[in-house]
């Protein structure tokens, strides 16, 4: 790093759990980010500002006027253009030192498959189940850690899951296998700062996992009220019956999937 960048980063390196050694994990990392949309915003907000090396941004909408709402990410003057062209020019500004990858299409099975394998941590800010047990069993496959996050009205959720440690559960075991309905932020409405919360945490629990520091959400369910303002967490036991990570052996690579966000 050059002086510049000690200097940008310094107040997170006085930390002794970062220091230059877990700023340099930063440096090298590939964060996969899928959905640019409330959670992915602050989520790529804040890891391009603490220095992760490489984001990889997916998304195939356009900015919206309704997105403006939450999606900090993007501008009044950036209706129209497709979100990773915004999010990407966003994010130079802030720190030209992340080098940023911008994937503007549904991604094929196996598309995703190399891009997951390629990260170091995937982060899921879509806002559909066909996208998020799609990213949930290439990460498996691939042992690659995988933050999710999920908003909707008041209500929001968050969790970390580490194919690296077998015991740990995965997104599906969440779910079960008949898991059918959606709902999205279109359909129910969200109140705005909720996806800022939640995807700040998705950003600090993929630097810990990164850094390799602290203890992160794998096995745990982080929900959040903000009506009430209120946290809780629950333990979240591996399924072993779960039909991605249970005792089955392993399928084929996941479908496409479509890259959207809330």
């Amino acid at each position: 790093m050059n002086d510049e960048q000690l200097l940008r980063y310094s107040r997170q390196m006085m930390l002794p759990e970062v220091d230059a050694a877990g700023q340099q994990r930063l440096a090298d990392a590939r964060v996969l980010i899928i959905g640019l949309g409330g959670l992915g915003s602050s989520a790529s907000i804040y890891l391009a500002a603490a220095g992760v090396g490489h984001l990889v941004l997916v998304d195939y909408d356009k900015v919206d006027l309704s997105n403006l709402q939450r999606q900090i990410v993007h501008t009044t003057a950036d209706i129209g253009r497709p979100k990773v062209e915004s999010a990407r020019e966003h994010l130079l500004a802030l720190n030209p030192y992340t080098n940023i990858t911008m994937i503007d299409h549904r991604l094929t099975d196996n598309e995703l498959w190399e891009e997951v394998t390629a990260a170091t941590v995937v982060i899921d800010a879509s806002d559909n189940f066909q996208t998020r047990f799609a990213t949930n069993e290439a990460c498996v496959k691939a042992n690659t850690p995988l933050v999710s996050g999920a908003a909707i009205r008041f209500e929001a959720q968050v969790s970390v899951f580490n194919p690296k440690n077998r015991n740990s559960p995965c997104y599906r075991c969440l779910y079960g296998k008949d898991t059918t309905v959606d709902q999205t932020c279109t359909a129910n409405g969200v109140i705005a700062p909720l996806l800022g919360i939640i995807g700040s945490v998705q950003a600090c629990e993929a630097m810990k996992l990164i850094m390799d520091i602290g203890e992160t959400l794998e096995g745990r369910l982080l929900l959040l009220d903000v009506m009430n303002m209120e946290w809780h967490s629950a333990r979240l036991p591996k399924d072993p019956d779960c039909p991605v990570c249970g005792d089955a052996k392993y399928g084929t690579k996941p479908s496409h999937i479509a890259a959207s966000a809330h």
